[in-house]
């Protein structure tokens, strides 16, 4: 196996943001006089954009209050993280030192915003660790189709085989399978390994330096 770039998912890979995209989806829920779903519900749209999450419980909306919902969302979202920002995992910049040190590029592929997603890594001093990154904007399609990923492959001219996903959903590896790239799940985030097996992923690791060993066996460098 030849893996020459990496693409990870965010929320629940790379940043524990579920405490913070629970609340923000409840509290916005009670604010529009929906009825509000249970936390598991909640943290399973983590993936989706947050149009397409409450689209999920509430299909018979329409556009306009769609918008209304996505945009008090993030405005609840962007408050409850002012206050006590989310912290990354454990092993995030080992695991990033690592693959640099083995020449593979490193990318995230997400559902969210790119303003968000950009504060985010620029806080924590990130930004410039990833040579590419698709936000929510960036493709028609989003996860589980295989967009994100082929537009990556395309813009850094690596194929399928040369590629691996990271993510904690099933929408991550389903993303990635369908684009013919390797996926790795992981259960510390938002989902558990019987659904990331499930969904097709080659490997599933309960932390990101359970991963650190594997890599002597998916890069030739």
């Amino acid at each position: 196996m030849d893996i020459r770039v990496v693409i990870f998912d965010f929320d629940g890979t790379l940043a524990d943001t579920r405490a913070p995209i629970v609340t923000a989806k409840q509290e916005t829920m009670k604010h529009a006089g929906l009825e509000v779903m249970d936390e598991e519900a909640c943290a399973s749209t983590i993936g989706l954009t947050a149009r397409a999450g409450f689209l999920k419980f509430y299909p018979d909306l329409s556009e306009e209050t769609l918008e209304t919902l996505v945009n008090e969302y993030r405005r609840q979202f962007d408050e409850l993280v002012s206050k006590v920002p989310p912290a990354r995992f454990p092993g995030v910049e080992e695991l990033l030192d690592e693959l640099d040190r083995k020449n593979i590029i490193m990318t995230i592929a997400t559902a969210r915003n790119r303003k968000s997603l950009t504060d985010f890594l620029t806080k924590w001093g990130m930004l410039e660790r990833f040579q590419l990154i698709l936000c929510g904007e960036d493709t028609k399609r989003l996860k589980p189709f295989p967009d994100p990923v082929l537009k990556t492959l395309e813009e850094l001219d690596i194929r399928p085989e040369n590629a691996l996903v990271i993510g904690d959903m099933p929408v991550d590896i389903e993303m990635g399978k369908s684009a013919g790239a390797y996926t790795c799940g992981v259960t510390y985030g938002n989902s558990d390994r019987e659904s990331l097996k499930k969904a097709g992923a080659d490997f599933v690791v309960d932390s990101l330096e359970e991963f650190l060993p594997l890599l002597a066996g998916l890069s030739k460098t």
